[in-house]
């Protein structure tokens, strides 16, 4: 079935809504998200997508990624620990199996984990719906033996979906998706059950789009870090706003841009006295408790509210 909208949320005007203010008065929350991913080597064949962008095997680009769990990530953890800040772990869950001595070194620092799939080369395209539910079951019973966490947030893997990906996670009791763009400030999402906030991640400010598709020089990022954080901080004024930082390890340790990088950290905590600084669950918890249903009342107060669920599921 074609849809002309996915109606996954309201389209809702940015200027004149309820006001947020985070914890502490804080004018903007700030979260960092280091994707901790494991690619297969030969992965399975999906209809809808290669496994690698070149042909089987691509051992170069394996190595690259190894090198992002082997290296990288212990230079970017090293790097948070010394501004105290903590990440909010987009997981690959099959890497509580493949190294498990990430996972335990993610606990002691009591950082976040959330869902980005088993595999970064498993894709959702093709699966029914047994297959997507037993997946993410696996990732709550997988992360949960490893960590003793249980986890709220969700990326899809590879930024694969099908239609019931978020109706699936939200049945399931996740706070938050991580997969839509629409916004600088949380805004529930449309689904048949649960209570779904779609949590400000970027693209733009992603170390995957500004060094992997982009080709960005490591001062470049840093002056985009910045400026990205400087306008949403003055935004925030008004009312409170979101900055994502989402981070591979094989990208930005790499040694000619971790110090760049941490240019841009300092920046952000020289203005710690107006950011929360947070997990994506911490933040997603406070907008469902605090601002959902303001949140939703104003939608429906200015006429935006148009119903139904995302695809079309569910009750109008």
């Amino acid at each position: 079935m074609t849809v002309a909208d996915p109606n996954l949320y309201d389209y809702w005007p940015y200027r004149d809504r309820p006001k947020i203010v985070w914890p502490g008065g804080k004018k903007l929350a700030f979260w960092v998200a280091p994707n901790i991913e494991f690619y297969e080597f030969d992965p399975a064949k999906n209809a809808g997508r290669a496994g690698w962008p070149k042909p089987a095997p691509d051992v170069v680009a394996y190595s690259q990624r190894d090198w992002g769990n082997r290296v990288g990530h212990w230079r970017l953890m090293e790097l948070l620990d010394k501004y105290g800040l903590r990440g909010s772990v987009s997981l690959n869950v099959a890497l509580c199996d493949h190294h498990p001595e990430i996972i335990e070194a993610c606990v002691e620092r009591n950082w976040e984990f959330f869902s980005h799939g088993v595999y970064n080369t498993r894709y959702s395209y093709g699966m029914d719906e047994a297959q997507e539910r037993a997946i993410i079951e696996d990732a709550i019973r997988t992360v949960e033996k490893a960590s003793g966490q249980r986890i709220r947030g969700y990326l899809a893997p590879a930024l694969t979906h099908t239609e019931r990906t978020l109706d699936l996670i939200a049945e399931n009791a996740f706070w938050y998706t991580c997969d839509l763009f629409q916004d600088d400030q949380p805004q529930p999402v449309k689904t048949a059950s649960g209570k779904l906030i779609s949590l400000p991640y970027s693209l733009e400010v992603n170390d995957v789009i500004t060094y992997g598709a982009l080709g960005m020089s490591p001062a470049r990022y840093t002056d985009i870090l910045k400026r990205h954080f400087d306008q949403l901080l003055e935004e925030g004024e008004q009312s409170g706003t979101v900055m994502c930082i989402p981070l591979h390890a094989y990208l930005v340790s790499q040694p000619h841009r971790i110090g760049p990088f941490e240019e841009a950290l300092k920046h952000v905590m020289g203005h710690a006295d107006d950011v929360w600084f947070a997990t994506g669950a911490e933040i997603a918890g406070y907008y469902r408790d605090h601002c959902w249903d303001q949140t939703q009342a104003d939608i429906a107060a200015k006429g935006c509210a148009t119903g139904g669920k995302g695809f079309g599921h569910g009750a109008a």
